[in-house]
C-alpha cells in the first residue's frame, strides 16, 4: 500500500485501490486500544435515478435507508449484531443523503470483526417476509420523525428551498414510497451500488495495513463488477421555492431554521476550499464570538440553542442557522443586516487570522476522535479530496474570499425560513 505522510498533523495514511475497484484507506494509531472500521458506499437517499448495464431505473424514495436496515439479515437466521457482540465489538450503520456507512468499533478480535463487516455488507439476503416486516418498522420511524420538531422543521425548510433536488424528500422516504420497495428493488440497488468500485473501506487503529488489504481481497474477491451510473440532473434557481413556511407543534417556544441557497461546490480541492471559506463566513457572521451573536443574545432573541454553518451535498449547498427564538424573523433580518455591514466595512486582519487559527485548531483537535476522523476521511474521499490536506487549504484562504461569499450568498432573495410555533400561540 502507498504511504502518505502529513508531518504537520503527525498522521500517516496507507491507501490502495484493489483489483476489484475497492479503495482501502488505513490510518495507523500505534498504541491505541480501540480500532474502528467504516465500510461505506457512495449511495445515499438522493441517488434514486441510475443506469445499470444499459438499463435506466428509478428507485422509490427511501430505498437506501431501507437497504441499510435489511443488510443486517444474513442467511440461516444469523444475527449480525449478536455476532459482533460475541467478539466484544459494537456495530452500527447510518444512511445520509449521499452515502451509507456500516461500521464497528472493537478492542479485540479486529480481524474477525473486519471480515464479518465485509461479509454482511456484501451479502444481499432479502425475503418477502422480512422486507414486509421491515416496512412496518420504517413506517413507525417515519411517524416518529413526523412528530419530532427538529425533523419537521428541516424537512419543511428543504421543501421550501429546493424545487428539483431530492434533498427535499426525507432520507427515510415517505409512507407511500416505502410501500413500493420490494426484495427485487433492494437486490437491484445492492447490485448497482454495493460493488467494490463504488465503496471505501477506512480503518483507524493499531492495525496492519497489509492485513486489512488482505482481508478485503479474501472476503470480496478480486473481480471487478458492473456499477450503477447515477443520473443526477437537478437544475435549481438560486431563489427558494418559498421564502418562508410555518406550522404549529407541541414546542415550548418558537423554533426556526433558515438557509441561504448557494451554488453547488463540485468536487476536489477547489470545492473543499469553497466549503472552508463558507465555514469561516458563518463564523464571522454569526459564530459564538461574533458581534451579531452577542447582540442577539443580549436582546434575548437567541439562546444557547442558536448555531449554524455551511452544508454541502452533491448538487446543492447552503448556509444555515437555527435555534429557538420568540422572533425568528427578527433574527433573519439581523443576519442580513450584519452581512451587509461586514461587506461594507470589511474584516480586520487580526480578526481574520484569529478566525483561521480557531477553525484550523478545531479541525486538528477533531482528529482525536477516531469516529469523527473515520467519517471525514470517507466523506471527503467521495468528494475527491484527501482530508488530511485541510491545513494547506486553510492557510491559503484570503479574507476577500469570505467577503465575496457573504456579498453573493447572504441576500434576502436567496433565503428561506421555516418556523414552528407553539400550539397555543397558533390557536390564539
Amino acid at each position: 500500500m502507498t504511504q502518505f505522510d502529513y508531518p504537520e498533523l503527525d498522521e500517516k495514511l496507507y491507501r490502495e485501490v484493489l483489483p476489484n475497484g475497492l479503495t482501502v484507506a488505513v490510518v495507523p494509531r500505534r498504541g491505541f486500544a480501540r480500532s474502528i472500521a467504516y465500510f461505506v458506499t457512495n449511495f445515499g437517499s438522493i441517488h434514486t435515478d441510475f443506469r445499470l448495464e444499459g438499463e435506466e431505473y428509478r428507485a422509490p424514495a427511501g430505498v437506501a435507508h431501507y437497504l441499510e436496515h435489511k443488510l443486517f439479515d444474513l442467511p440461516g437466521g444469523r444475527d449480525v449484531t449478536a455476532e459482533f457482540a460475541a467478539l466484544g465489538a459494537t456495530v452500527n450503520a447510518f444512511t445520509s443523503y449521499d452515502m451509507t456507512a456500516y461500521y464497528f468499533t472493537c478492542t479485540q478480535e479486529f480481524d474477525q470483526c473486519l471480515r464479518l463487516l465485509l461479509e454482511f455488507v456484501s451479502t444481499p439476503y432479502f425475503t418477502s417476509e422480512s422486507v414486509e416486516r421491515e416496512r412496518g418498522i420504517i413506517d413507525q420511524e417515519i411517524g416518529m420523525n413526523l412528530d419530532a420538531p427538529d425533523s419537521v422543521i428541516f424537512d419543511s425548510l428543504m421543501a421550501a428551498m429546493y424545487e428539483n433536488h431530492p434533498i427535499r424528500i426525507p432520507i427515510l422516504g415517505t409512507r407511500d414510497s416505502i410501500r413500493e420497495i420490494t426484495p427485487e428493488t433492494l437486490e437491484l440497488c445492492h447490485r448497482a451500488f454495493y460493488t467494490p468500485g463504488n465503496m471505501l473501506l477506512c480503518v483507524i487503529g493499531d492495525v496492519d495495513p497489509e492485513a486489512v488489504k488482505q482481508a478485503a481481497l479474501e472476503v470480496l474477491g478480486a473481480e471487478k463488477r458492473p456499477m450503477g451510473a447515477k443520473q443526477n440532473h437537478w437544475p435549481e434557481e438560486m431563489t427558494p421555492v418559498l421564502p418562508q413556511t410555518a406550522c404549529a407543534m407541541e414546542v415550548a417556544m418558537p423554533t426556526f431554521s433558515l438557509a441561504f441557497k448557494c451554488e453547488p461546490v463540485g468536487m476536489g480541492s477547489q470545492a473543499i476550499r469553497q466549503e472552508m471559506v463558507a465555514d469561516l463566513a458563518a463564523e464571522v457572521l454569526f459564530g459564538e464570538s461574533s458581534a451579531l451573536y452577542l447582540s442577539l443574545y443580549e436582546q434575548g432573541l437567541i439562546d444557547s440553542s442558536f448555531g449554524g454553518g455551511f452544508e454541502t451535498l452533491e448538487g446543492c449547498a447552503m448556509l444555515c442557522a437555527s435555534g429557538d427564538s420568540d422572533d425568528p424573523y427578527a433574527v433573519r433580518d439581523a443576519i442580513l443586516r450584519q452581512a451587509e455591514q461586514l461587506v461594507e466595512t470589511g474584516i480586520g486582519q487580526e480578526e481574520f487570522l484569529r478566525l483561521k487559527r480557531s477553525a484550523l485548531g478545531r479541525r486538528i483537535r477533531g482528529l482525536d476522535s477516531l469516529d469523527g476522523t473515520c467519517f471525514r476521511v470517507c466523506a471527503y474521499h467521495f468528494s475527491e479530496f484527501d482530508y488530511f490536506r485541510f491545513p494547506e487549504i486553510y492557510r491559503d484562504i484570503q479574507k476577500e474570499e469570505i467577503l465575496c461569499f457573504l456579498s453573493r450568498v447572504v441576500r434576502r432573495e436567496r433565503c428561506a425560513i421555516s418556523v414552528i410555533k407553539p400550539l397555543e400561540e397558533e390557536e390564539s
